[in-house]
Parts: structure tokens; sequence; C-alpha cells
């Protein structure tokens, strides 16, 4: 009996020690970023914001640790039920339950009482899917006709988030997701080459096409400053505080910008605030963390006792990275503005929940036995 406890506690504590680290320095930051804000919006409350927050990443903890308690190889079953769900929900965004928020109807739920975000479990879901039918057919899948099949099934979700909720970013993360679990388990690389570049021309005529406003970012990122008014007044104010914040920063709680300079600063602008209250030593503080996060989902990955394992690390690793690189590169200006959150530290309960779901999930696979 003892021997079986160890070997269940013999995961990769080293992870959970960082994600803790980035939960408690995330709710810290958020509460700067958000109290002067929730103090205008709520009766006096500065503290709204970092209540919710809380509130979701115990939730999050309690889904992560019901996830941990059982073997990985259990949340098979629920891959194609998972990918169904996450079809369903999606489409539910389009009727009565369907809530908007900043111009964009991208919830489900009660407004005013629950919200929840389909595209971030449709992220869970992918992962957990791909997971389960590349390894099933793991032969078959440098052949065209099964690289084929499997991209139809992406190819539904990742067009069904862009189009319904109008969630250009998050359809790519989903796109960026299923390119890097299909690169690592497949040996024809050529044909992902290709993928990759029909990808960038569905992004481009979705661009093309699509609503006009999109195109209009690309404009306000070649030049911000023409549009200062307009769509450029966040990606100038973002800036303003990054270069604001100088070495060490203007210290915790003293930024300026989220004075009501940067909207929703404690949202996709998080990693502004960061760097002007602490810095470009902050800020390269925080990428430092989640490249050790990283680092320790490709050791669990490298480890894994089976291919389903490693590919549901990878999931995870590819989801976090992108978000994390495309989070800061829109922040600082280097690709168009779009709304993506920064894991772990930005606003956004959906987000934090799923996303310690995934961990548990990867600490699962970490377990030696």
């Amino acid at each position: 009996m003892n021997r079986d406890k160890k070997i269940k506690l013999n995961m990769d504590y080293t992870l959970l020690v960082i994600v803790v680290v980035l939960l408690a320095f995330g709710l810290v930051m958020l509460y700067s970023a958000s109290a002067y804000s929730s103090y205008l919006e709520n009766n006096g409350d500065s503290t709204w914001y970092l209540r919710n927050q809380a509130k979701n990443t115990v939730l999050g903890l309690v889904a992560m640790f019901i996830v941990l308690l059982f073997d990985y190889h259990f949340w098979k079953r629920f891959a194609v039920l998972g990918y169904i769900l996450s079809l369903v929900l999606v489409v539910l965004v389009m009727t009565p339950l369907g809530i908007e928020a900043n111009g964009a109807r991208r919830w489900i739920g009660i407004e005013g009482v629950i919200s929840f975000q389909p595209a971030e479990f449709a992220k869970l879901a992918m992962i957990l899917f791909l997971a389960w039918i590349i390894s099933e057919s793991v032969t078959k899948i440098g052949k065209l006709r099964a690289i084929a099949t499997i991209g139809m099934f992406v190819g539904i979700i990742v067009g069904a988030v862009a189009i319904i909720t109008s969630n250009l970013s998050t359809a790519i993360i989903i796109f960026g997701i299923a390119f890097t679990m299909l690169f690592i388990a497949s040996p024809n690389t050529k044909v992902y080459v290709i993928l990759a570049g029909l990808g960038v021309l569905a992004v481009f005529a979705f661009l093309q096409f699509g609503d006009g406003f999109r195109m209009q970012r690309i404009e306000v990122w070649k030049n911000p400053e023409s549009y200062s008014q307009e769509g450029g007044y966040q990606v100038l104010q973002a800036l303003y505080a990054i270069g604001s914040g100088g070495l060490f920063g203007k210290g915790f709680g003293q930024s300026v910008q989220k004075l009501g300079f940067i909207p929703e600063a404690q949202n996709d602008m998080i990693f502004t605030i960061i760097c002007e209250e602490l810095g470009l030593f902050g800020g390269i503080a925080v990428i430092l963390m989640f490249g050790f996060l990283i680092w320790r989902l490709y050791v669990i990955a490298m480890e894994a006792e089976d291919l389903f394992g490693t590919l549901l690390v990878v999931g995870i690793m590819a989801h976090i990275a992108i978000q994390v690189i495309l989070n800061i590169a829109v922040v600082t200006n280097t690709i168009p503005n779009t709304g993506i959150t920064l894991p772990f530290i930005s606003y956004g309960g959906t987000s934090v929940m799923f996303l310690l779901a995934e961990i548990g999930l990867a600490l699962s696979v970490s377990k030696k036995k």
C-alpha cells in the first residue's frame, strides 16, 4: 500500500510549482492592473476582478487535481465526445444562449450570472482528440489520406471558431496546436510545409474577404500613429507603458497607463503593466518563467510512456507557447492587435480553468510507474 502511494505521488513537482508561482504572480499583477477600473465600474469595489479571478483559479485547481487523480489513458474514452461537444458549444453562441461583450459574441450562458467561452474548451478538446486519433492511427499518419482526414476534423473546429465567434486569434491557436502535434507525430514533413502554407493562405483569405475591421487592424499595425484616435490608441498606450518602465520599472502599483489610458488593462495588455511597474527586468522574468514551464512540459513529453501521453503534453506545450508568443508580440506591436490573453496571468475565468485542466493532464502523464 505504501509503495502504491509513493508511485501515485511521483509526478513532476517542478511543473506544479512553476504553475503555482505564475498563478500567484498573476493574481498580484491582476489586482494592480484592475483595481482602478474595478473601483470605477463596481461602486467602489476595487477587488471585483481579483475576487472573480481567484474564484475561477480555485475552480481550475480543483479541476486540475481531479484530472490528475485519473490515469491519463482514462480520458481517451472522452476524446470523440469532447470533440463533438466543443463543436456544439461553439454553435450555441448563435442561439439565445450567446452573450455579446465588447462588440464580440463569443460567450454562452446567462448574462450577468454565468458565462463560458466555448473556444477555450475547444482547445483542450482538440488536444485530447488529436492525441487519441493520431496514436490510434500512427502507422498511417505519414500518408496523405490520413492527414487529409485528420485535417478535415481540425478544419471544422477552426472554421467554426473563426466564422461563428469571429475569433480569428483563437482559430489560429487551435490550428497551431494541431499543426504541431501532427508535425511531431509524422515522418512526412513535406506535407506539413504545404499544410502550413495553406493555413497562411486561409488566414489571408479570411482577412481579405471577412469583416473589414481586420484589414484595418493591419493598417493600424503598420502605422499606429496615424490611427492614434482609433485602433492605434491601445497599441500606442501599451508601448508608452513598456517604454516608461525602464530597466526596473516605476514600482508595484505605480503604473500610470492603467488609470484609464489602456482599456481593459487586466486582460490582453497586462504584460504592458508588468513592464511599466517592474520594468524590463520584470518582463524578462515573466518570459523566463514561461520558458521554464515549456521546458518542463518538453521533458515530460520526451519521457512519456507512450505516444498518446507524448502527444497530450506536446499539444499543451504548443498551446501555452503559441499563446505566450502571440500575446507578447501583440503588446509590443510585432504583429497586428488581436485578443489573446497571457496564460495564467490575464483576467479570464474560462481560460484559467481549462489551462489548469491541461496542466492536470500533463502532471498525470508525468507520473512514473
